[in-house]
Parts: C-alpha cells; structure tokens; sequence
C-alpha cells in the first residue's frame, strides 16, 4: 500500500467511534485494564475518537450506547481472547481488532494449538491431556518422567501453572489446574532458553529472550517490573534466529492469526519447541510486543494504529 493509502485509511479511523474493550470477565482482568488504559491513551494521543468499555454481561447494550464503529479488543484470557467476543461483534456487524472468531478459539485451547503445530511439522513439547472425569491413575500412570509442566489448557498469564518433580506434586498440579479448567495439559518441562517472537500483520519483529529472576516466568514475573531480564534481540544462533521467526510467521499462518500475536518458544542447544501462540498479547508496561516493536523502530503509538488499521482494512 502507498503512502497515500495509509494516510487516507488513518484519517478515515479516526471519523469512527473506537470502543476500547477492556476488563472483562476472566481471571485475567485487572490485566486486561492495564492493556486497555495504555492502547486508550495512545489512540486519544494520535486523534482518534475512543472510549473505553469495561466488558459485562450486557456488552451489546454498551456497545450500541456507545456508538461503537470498530472494536480495539484488549481483552485477555477467556470470554475476550476465545473468540466468543469475536463473535458478538461479528453478529453486530463491528469490525474489530486482532484475529477472528475460529481461530481465536484455536489458539486460546493448547491442546487444540499443539495439535495443529504438529500436524504443520512444527516441533512443540511431548504431551499427555486430562480431562475432568478421566481416570485419574492412568494418566498418572502415563506421566512417569520428570520434570513436567501441569497447566489449564485454556488459562493465560501463567494461572494454575506448576512445574513437577514427582507424582506427589503432579497429583498437586493437576488439583490446582482444575480449580481454573476442565481440561488440562500435561507437557514435557524444556530445559533451555525461553524466547518469544511477536508477529505484527504478518511479519516478525525482533525475539526477545526471557531470563526471570526467580527461575519460572510466573505471574510475578510477568508484571512485576524489574523481575525479569529481557534481553533483546536474543542472543541466539543466526540460523536458529531465522529459523524462529520463519516458524512463528508458519504458526500463526496455520492458526490465521491476523493483526498482532506472540508465539512463545524454548530452545535447547540448537533444537526448539513451540508453546503457545497468544492472538491478544499484552500492552501493558512489561508487555513483551511493544518492547520488540520498539526494538524495529515501532514507537508505542504507531504499533497501537498498526493493529487498528488491520481492523478497519480487513473486517
């Protein structure tokens, strides 16, 4: 697209009502705010008409109220990054930001994630899924090599993450996990470097290696500033380099990923393993898109109106 194109696209946004959608319903909403409050103040920063919305139960009414012309979803977890938001607005005829309906719900399920990445040939962990109501002895008998990681299949942020040693603590896990899903992934623990590549409308943006104070990437260390060392760009291996940010554009193609996503990584040596892909990554102060968009020379503001633009072009 020329020039020109963007400029008169951009001046067309900002003749429309942008309803920031924030909160929301999941255990990750006060997250969700702090993603919210920083793409609000952006937009209201370059010119543009936005107001926020507090996502509830009664999210059509506020919508209409609002006037709303085109969604900015800065929603994370469940009941936002799923995909059924994505439908409401679909259903309403609103454009919106980020990734559609289907493949939202692909991605937000890992166990629905890591079968499509192997059935791409994309590498990604060993895994074992339970379900509430599965007998319990065999899959505890299926997962006697240690370290393993117990996680809710369709949680973010780390929440109900454990790392097990034993059959003692995977027992433990997998009683955490259930008080957030009904169905769990139980993945081979990586030993190695986590790294995190953010795909912005379809191009790679510089990886970012993740070294957490306390050893595990939690929640702590997530949005604690001064937990975590982000080294960036990763000091990895030029062909593993490429080859990460080949994979990760491969992923969210095969997942139809649209505007902004995260796929994070362990790499072992010269081996690497796919975990997620994240189709609402965060935007908060320690949010890891904006720190690689500022790294290829993406301030703040235009990586906010980058993903906008993909909204308004494409929905």
């Amino acid at each position: 697209m020329t020039g020109m194109g963007v400029m008169a696209n951009r001046n067309d946004l900002k003749k429309r009502t942008i309803a920031v959608l924030m909160g929301g319903l999941s255990a990750e909403r006060n997250i969700s705010f702090k993603t919210g409050r920083a793409v609000l103040k952006s937009l209201l920063e370059s010119g543009y008409d936005a107001v926020a919305v507090d996502v509830g139960h009664d999210l059509p009414r506020q919508l209409l109220a609002a006037e709303t012309e085109l969604a900015f979803i800065c929603l994370h977890g469940r009941y936002g990054e799923d995909g059924t938001v994505q439908g409401l607005l679909e259903m309403m005829k609103i454009p919106y930001s980020g990734s559609g309906v289907m493949s939202s719900s692909m991605a937000m399920d890992k166990v629905i994630t890591k079968q499509i990445l192997l059935y791409h040939e994309i590498s990604t962990p060993g895994f074992v899924v339970y379900r509430a109501g599965d007998d319990w002895a065999a899959v505890l008998e299926r997962c006697r090599h240690f370290p393993l990681v117990v996680k809710p299949a369709r949680e973010g942020s780390t929440i109900g993450v454990s790392i097990v040693h034993d059959i003692i603590a995977l027992e433990a896990g997998l009683t955490e996990a259930l008080r957030h899903d009904d169905l769990i992934l139980i993945e081979d623990f990586i030993q190695g470097a986590e790294v995190t590549v953010s795909v912005l409308n379809g191009e790679p943006l510089p990886i970012i290696e993740i070294v957490p104070k306390s050893g595990f990437y939690d929640y702590e260390s997530k949005y604690t500033p001064g937990q975590t060392e982000y080294l960036l760009p990763a000091p990895l291996d030029a062909v593993i380099y490429n080859r990460l940010q080949e994979v990760s554009v491969a992923a969210c193609r095969a997942l139809s990923c649209r505007g902004a996503a995260r796929v994070d990584f362990m790499v072992r040596e010269r081996e690497f393993f796919c975990l997620e892909v994240n189709t609402i990554p965060g935007m908060t102060e320690t949010s890891l898109l904006p720190k690689a968009a500022a790294e290829a020379g993406v301030c703040f503001n235009e990586l906010v109106i980058q993903i906008l633009e993909d909204a308004g072009l494409n929905k």
